[in-house]
């Protein structure tokens, strides 16, 4: 193993959190239990190949000059659960029939593109890795994820969840697990775990307002929108500026996520509840980018980079270290001013000490 490679945290994400899909396998109706059911089993056995297969540090790809655009391409798993699948779209291919192809290598693009012009990051690793996703994952697949290497994308059941690659957002999501992958490598469990989950929102989020030309008091700062079915009652996956208002469905059950730290929840499900107690420090950088206003991407969004990147943040941290070091990511490249304080009233106000 190279020397320099380090071991990589197994993470295995995806963007429906699993008690979701657990309320969605106990419902009555056969329609809706079975696929939820059968994504739970996929994605169960996924988390246990991860922990077992990544053995090895990842370092970032060093094959030649690191190119301004990105190198994408997109496999059609023609409804079977298998990665890659048949190769259907390649980068300077001209847009396919298939929309779910089209939606895939557009979000792949976003992501490159906020990364690259905002913080002069070439791709994923840094350095020009290639973008690859799989469409038409399995048969009523509820669910999108990053498995280490590629993008995977289900159609979903067309009732409860829509086609994965419609939000964009979604996509930045899963891609910036990646990105931590490569940098902090935070570990997925408890209070580090749902620091990465808010990673991948807060960029997933960022990569959408980038993309939309959006200031941070023109974004919704909602995950997912765009995702559920007209039937359920709901707007998104997760809210930022409300954390526990995006849903609240009989069938989805209610959006558990806390604003504060008040409303910490303690569980030994979901790895500690990574999808639920992210919900904390997501709020925290929308108080921080509302309160600084602007282009979310350019001051809250580069301090969240900075960290991210730094090299200071351990890959156990807890809120409070990332708190911390968000307010000496400010003060160094903005000086005591007005980031910080907004950073020192944010994270006051979720119950988060910066010390």
């Amino acid at each position: 193993m190279d020397a320099n490679a380090r071991r990589v945290n197994p993470v295995f994400c995806t963007i429906v959190p699993p008690h979701v899909l657990d309320k969605m396998a106990r419902a009555e109706d056969p329609t809706i239990a079975e696929p939820a059911a059968r994504t739970l089993e996929h994605d169960a056995l996924q988390r246990t190949r991860r922990r077992i297969t990544t053995v090895r540090g990842l370092a970032p790809s060093t094959a030649g000059a690191v190119s301004e655009k990105p190198h994408r391409t997109i496999y059609d798993a023609k409804h079977e659960e298998i990665v890659p699948g048949k190769k259907v779209h390649s980068e300077n291919d001209k847009p396919a029939r298939d929309a779910t192809v089209n939606r895939a290598h557009a979000g792949l693009g976003a992501t490159f593109d906020l990364y690259l012009k905002a913080y002069g990051r070439h791709s994923i690793d840094g350095s020009g890795l290639p973008l690859n996703a799989t469409v038409h994952y399995g048969e009523n697949y509820d669910n999108a994820f990053w498995d280490g290497e590629r993008m995977v994308f289900g159609d979903g059941d067309n009732d409860l969840f829509l086609d994965f690659t419609l939000p964009v957002d979604v996509i930045g999501h899963e891609l910036t697990h990646g990105v931590t992958q490569y940098t902090a490598n935070l570990e997925y469990f408890s209070q580090s775990g749902a620091l990465n989950e808010s990673m991948s929102d807060v960029f997933g989020s960022l990569i959408k307002q980038y993309s939309l030309g959006q200031s941070a008091d023109q974004a919704d700062w909602l995950i997912g929108a765009g995702l559920l079915g007209p039937n359920v009652t709901g707007v998104a996956l997760r809210s930022m500026k409300e954390p526990g208002t995006a849903y609240d469905d009989d069938v989805l059950g209610k959006d558990p996520q806390p604003a504060t730290m008040e409303d910490y929840v303690k569980t030994g499900r979901d790895n500690g509840g990574v999808h639920i107690n992210s919900g904390i420090p997501n709020h925290a950088f929308y108080l921080v980018a509302t309160a600084l206003g602007g282009n979310a991407w350019e001051r809250a969004g580069q301090i969240w980079y900075d960290v991210l990147t730094g090299g200071e943040l351990s890959t156990t941290a807890q809120f409070t270290e990332f708190a911390r070091l968000t307010v000496a990511a400010a003060r160094s490249r903005f000086g005591e001013g007005e980031e910080q304080e907004a950073l020192l009233k944010a994270w006051s106000q979720v119950g988060v000490g910066t010390n």
